[in-house]
């Protein structure tokens, strides 16, 4: 993901991304988000539903444990997002925001679909002719 984007991220949800800049021997987020921009508007959407429900939570004296991003990155041509904390809830939106990348070109963020053969990536019709 281009630097701009990694920084925005980490500036306008800061406590998911506290690891961002961690020891390597401790989280996996020291790499960055090892993803293509493509799928920035899924993460994007995916920590603020994240921390609008952790706050939530909060707020009604019933609070869940602050997620923390441990690693960001694609696999089989899908967003995978690992975290430390959250619970039930926060694990459905990941699980929904995964599933969401498997439709969205990972260089572009429109329509894609998984392609390819041993290196499978999630792309539009225009990125996978690209190669």
């Amino acid at each position: 993901m281009k630097q701009e984007l990694d920084e925005k991220l980490v500036e306008k949800y800061p406590k998911i991304f506290a690891d961002r800049f961690g020891d390597m021997t401790e989280t996996a987020m020291c790499w960055g988000f090892e993803c293509n921009d493509g799928w920035y508007n899924i993460i994007d959407v995916l920590c603020g539903e994240i921390q609008r429900y952790i706050d939530f939570k909060e707020k009604q004296d019933d609070p869940v444990e602050q997620v923390v991003a441990s690693q960001v990155k694609e696999k089989f041509g899908g967003l995978r997002f690992y975290i430390e904390g959250g619970d039930s809830v926060t694990l459905s939106l990941i699980d929904f925001a995964e599933s969401m990348s498997l439709r969205t070109c990972e260089v572009c963020g429109n329509v894609g679909e998984r392609r390819g053969v041993g290196w499978v990536r999630t792309l539009c019709d225009a990125h996978d002719e690209e190669g």
